[in-house]
């Protein structure tokens, strides 16, 4: 690789780890796709939640390289996954520190565009959603910090890989929560995990070293591949689950749409059969008073009363 001058923007590219963000942007459009098909779709709260997501992503990376290089967990010398922006010298501690700053900040003015777009229409006002940001930026420290480190890590991605997002973004939508979108975040949360899990299978010897006790150095290799089998056909088959509800509820709904459909076909064949009677008799009505008027036109000047001409208009 070309060398990466210290504290340029392809440095700060690679420090942003793109190929994390399709983590971030799944369960923001797995809870889309749910409220869509619920009914409830809002394109603002959507995208903002997206760019929320983003943008803590990006921030929990940037804490994420700073911290673990000043612990000394990540080693030019010994790392087996990718290259780290603090460790390889592309980006220095203090630079990093003001990318956090900036990541959040910018992670806080979506958050506070969402709150926007959607104050006054939930159930709390709003209050939960400002309660949840504040959770979601101090956990992007305690991750990396503490808790990845006691072998909470996974935990962690089901909170906040699955429920947070995929609950949030559907919750800004609908303004209510149920259980398809619940089982629908345990899917995104357990799904997302499996790249935990190999990362860590991948880094357990070094992590050992480390002192990051993550499960995998716990219990071990065997544990770790039994436990991404576990977590992938767990993931499937809730996702199944909640695709086979989606199908009845869709089959439901067509059921409904038919039967509106077979009876405006029914109406208009009514309509249809019963024209030719009705513009009979309006024209049958039309002519009768058109020749009732011909006769009083013609028959009430010369002094002939009005029954007779009466009887005159029946018999013509």
């Amino acid at each position: 690789m070309n060398e990466i001058k210290q504290n340029s923007p392809y440095a700060w590219f690679l420090a942003a780890r793109p190929k994390t963000l399709t983590g971030a942007i799944i369960p923001v459009l797995l809870g889309t796709a749910l409220a869509f098909s619920d009914g409830q779709f809002k394109t603002a709260p959507a995208l903002l939640c997206a760019l929320f997501a983003c943008g803590m992503q990006i921030a929990a990376n940037f804490i994420n390289d700073l911290f673990d290089f000043q612990k000394g967990t990540d080693r030019r010398e010994d790392r087996l996954g990718p290259q780290r922006a603090c460790a390889e010298g592309w980006i220095t501690p203090a630079a990093m520190k003001t990318g956090i700053g900036i990541a959040l900040t910018l992670s806080c003015l979506a958050g506070l565009a969402v709150l926007f777009t959607v104050w006054g229409q939930l159930p709390h006002g709003g209050w939960e959603l400002v309660v949840l940001g504040v959770v979601c930026i101090l956990f992007a420290f305690l991750y990396t910090t503490l808790l990845s480190y006691r072998g909470w890590g996974d935990v962690l991605v089901l909170v906040f890989f699955g429920f947070v997002p995929v609950c949030g973004t559907y919750y800004v939508q609908a303004y209510t929560l149920n259980m398809d979108v619940v089982v629908l975040s345990l899917v995104s949360g357990l799904a997302i995990d499996t790249l935990l899990m190999v990362n860590n299978y991948r880094d357990r010897e070094q992590d050992a070293v480390s002192g990051k006790c993550t499960l995998v150095v716990r219990y071990g290799k065997k544990f770790g591949e039994n436990m991404y089998l576990a977590l992938g056909i767990a993931a499937v088959l809730l996702l199944n689950i909640v695709l086979v509800v989606q199908v009845n509820r869709l089959d439901k709904k067509v059921d409904v749409l038919e039967e509106k459909l077979a009876a405006q076909r029914r109406d208009t064949v009514d309509f249809l059969y019963n024209w030719e009677d009705r513009v009979y008799e309006s024209a049958q009505r039309a002519l009768k008073d058109a020749t009732k008027q011909a006769v009083d036109f013609a028959f009430e000047p010369v002094g002939i009363d009005k029954e007779r001409r009466s009887l005159l208009a029946d018999l013509s």
